[in-house]
């Protein structure tokens, strides 16, 4: 069995609006594994996110507990989230967060500067296709050419985790394939365990395993014994 990277006890998150009371996880007990690409499966409002901003060290559980390898999270400070961050989680979400102002590798650069053992920007741009448009600005730059720098500001520090939320949510079904396909390329090569929040239910079908989320709990859990290309996948 491949190592358990994540493992969460009976977590809850809770909002407190004032008036009302939001149960955004309801008792989630979860396990993720070293070299799995797992999608999280579910409507709107079902706690995908707010389960990836826990295991990502961005949001604390309001009770339970969340251990990375044999590193308990539950009840870290902020100053040591952010080290764990650091040291070994790579984000990627729907809408870039690039710099404007900066170029592709300059957007790298921000992480690789900090990370103890990163790779050059010039090869983290070079792995997912762009090591062409390197001295580019985002503005002129593609939605899908904008990503996938966002992918390799990532990978760029070799973190053990890559969490990815609604990755293709804002680009067409062509363009959303090319970045599947480097996730999927990064999770082959280098094993690296990742984690895709979607809405889509096509892309269950790339993954090891897919778990389906509603109201804040687990509803099922689906190995996949065949996976499909990102190109396979009717968008």
């Amino acid at each position: 069995m491949p190592d358990i990277v994540f493992r969460t006890e009976d977590i809850t998150k809770v909002y407190d609006t004032g008036d009302v009371k939001v149960h955004a996880l309801d008792g989630v007990d979860l396990q993720l594994y070293s070299g799995e690409l797992t999608v999280l499966l579910g409507p709107s409002g079902s706690g995908k996110s707010t389960l990836l901003n826990i295991l990502g060290g961005l949001d604390h559980a309001t009770d339970g507990h969340v251990w990375f390898r044999q590193t308990e999270l539950t009840d870290m400070t902020n100053r040591e989230l952010t080290k764990y961050r650091r040291d070994h989680v790579g984000f990627v979400f729907q809408f870039y967060n690039l710099v404007p102002s900066l170029t592709a590798r300059e957007n790298v650069q921000l992480v690789t500067d900090v990370a103890h053992d990163p790779m050059s920007a010039a090869e983290a741009l070079g792995l997912v296709g762009l090591d062409h448009r390197m001295d580019h600005f985002p503005s002129e730059m593609s939605g899908g050419e904008q990503q996938r720098v966002a992918i390799a500001r990532a990978i760029a520090k070799r973190p053990d985790i890559l969490l990815c939320d609604e990755p293709t949510g804002a680009l067409d079904s062509s363009t959303g394939i090319q970045v599947l396909e480097v996730l999927q390329s990064i999770n082959d090569r280098f094993g690296t365990t990742t984690v895709v929040i979607t809405h889509n239910a096509e892309i269950r079908r790339m993954a090891h395993r897919v778990i389906y989320f509603r109201d804040g709990k687990i509803s099922e859990t689906q190995v996949n014994d065949h996976r499909l290309a990102p190109s396979e996948i009717k968008w």
